[in-house]
């Protein structure tokens, strides 16, 4: 059985091994931890689906891999100590010279005939059979290209035109092995992928300053992906803004009133303690309900809309952010949310997530009060089609209707929309909905 480097997500095309809990020899159980690995979001201890002896490692602690490739392999125990097969003998890797549309025949020697050896991946919740011929999911291009998911993502990072790359797979299917051969090469490239027009190369930039000392920073996986994912979202999302300024008076009575009743340990701290964020949630969460056509997604060729307010809230973490998700907002409690906030954010600093903790949400809120930031606008994280960006608290004078003047707390948002699901009366009236909730807190509390 063969181990495969899982797919932590959608977006993550590659994985580094942090530990190996067994070392070649050892037994390994079914549900036992086998292996750790980091992506750029996560963190996460993968375990074996199936007991044996632990037979090769091919990726040691420290080394990256792409998804898909074959990262361990695990015996019966009849051969445990046996070397690897020649790779001529092993189907999961032909010799370069296999023409592309020849079959995979695997050596007589390679595994007894009647047990072909299934390949394993790792997938949610943990691993999932595959056959020889499966690779996440074949796709034809629009040229008629038969290619992977894996190959895909692997040629969007290169710079390649897929319909120039020659597949060694069945019936032609180009794999992941294809593009890095192609990568490799030169061959295949788009020219405009690699690098935007009016982007500076990293020569021309360190040409800019010969004589100012400097320190250079290897991009991480997680502040590459950062850097991709918010570009594209700059250049294709639609953005406009929408702001407005929430008085938050009532909102802080009521939060300390809670924070006050809160039961007392025998120490006679509180049990909890309820920040503004975890009210600003809540009040989101109520506001995506009363306006249900802006708690949606773009999903390319159609609109999503969903029953609840599954809200992603940004988390700083050492060289980047990330959005777990609050699910089913609308139907939480403050201090419910506030102790799953806690947690999330303190597992998101390990990275210690799980995927379906931070993927997908129907929105988003980024917080930079705390940091005393007035205001701000953020960018949108596709596929949601709105982000609530929300700014300090500072006191300010206001007229009052009767003519007199009153100095209030006054927090200032600011709404990014998709304009290609959200438009503009649709964003007022949800940043509106928001602000009724927070200025009367007891009506999304009731």
């Amino acid at each position: 059985m063969e181990v495969l480097m899982p797919q932590l997500g959608e977006t993550v095309a590659e994985g580094k091994v942090t530990n190996w809990f067994k070392g070649v020899g050892d037994t390994v159980k079914a549900g036992e931890n086998l292996f750790e690995i980091e992506t750029d979001k996560v963190s996460m201890e993968i375990q074996a689906i199936a007991g044996g002896v632990l037979t090769e490692i091919r990726v040691p602690v420290g080394d990256v891999a792409p998804v898909g490739a074959v990262v361990a392999v695990i015996g019966d125990g009849s051969r445990a100590t046996a070397k690897p097969a020649p790779a001529a003998a092993r189907p999961v890797q032909p010799a370069p010279a296999r023409t592309p549309a020849a079959p995979v025949v695997p050596a007589p020697a390679a595994q007894p005939p009647s047990a072909p050896r299934p390949r394993i991946t790792a997938l949610d919740p943990f691993f999932e059979v595959r056959t020889p011929e499966g690779n996440y999911g074949p796709a034809r291009l629009p040229s008629g290209v038969v290619t992977t998911p894996l190959a895909r993502r692997l040629a969007a990072n290169a710079g390649l035109d897929l319909s120039r790359v020659p597949g060694s797979g069945p019936h032609g299917r180009i794999v992941g092995r294809d593009v890095e051969t192609a990568a490799a090469g030169g061959a295949g490239k788009v020219a405009a992928a690699a690098a935007p027009v009016g982007s500076l190369s990293t020569a021309q930039v360190k040409a800019l300053y010969p004589d100012t000392p400097y320190e250079e920073i290897p991009l991480d996986g997680m502040r590459r992906t950062i850097a991709q994912r918010l570009t594209q979202a700059k250049q294709m999302i639609p953005h406009f803004y929408l702001v407005a300024d929430v008085e938050i008076d009532a909102l802080t009575k009521v939060r300390e009133e809670a924070n006050a009743a809160a039961p007392r340990d025998e120490d006679g701290k509180p049990s909890f303690k309820s920040s503004l964020n975890d009210f600003v949630i809540k009040a989101w969460a109520a506001a995506l309900q009363q306006v249900p056509n802006a708690n949606a997604v773009w999903a390319e060729d159609r609109i999503l809309r969903f029953t609840h307010s599954d809200v992603a809230v940004a988390v700083a973490i050492e060289g980047g952010l990330i959005t777990p998700v609050v699910r089913k907002a609308e139907s939480k409690t403050v201090r419910t949310i506030s102790t799953e906030m806690k947690d999330l954010a303190a597992r998101a600093r390990e990275r210690r997530l799980k995927p379906q903790e931070y993927q997908g949400g129907a929105s988003a809120i980024s917080n930079l009060g705390m940091h005393g930031v007035r205001e701000f606008s953020a960018i949108i994280n596709p596929p949601h089609a709105t982000i609530l960006a929300v700014g300090a608290v500072r006191r300010q004078p206001v007229e009052r209707p009767d003519g007199g003047i009153a100095f209030v707390s006054v927090m200032t948002v600011t709404l990014s929309c998709d304009h290609r699901v959200v438009d503009g009366v649709l964003g007022a009236e949800l940043l509106a909905a928001f602000k009724g909730f927070v200025e009367n807190p007891v009506r999304m509390l009731a």
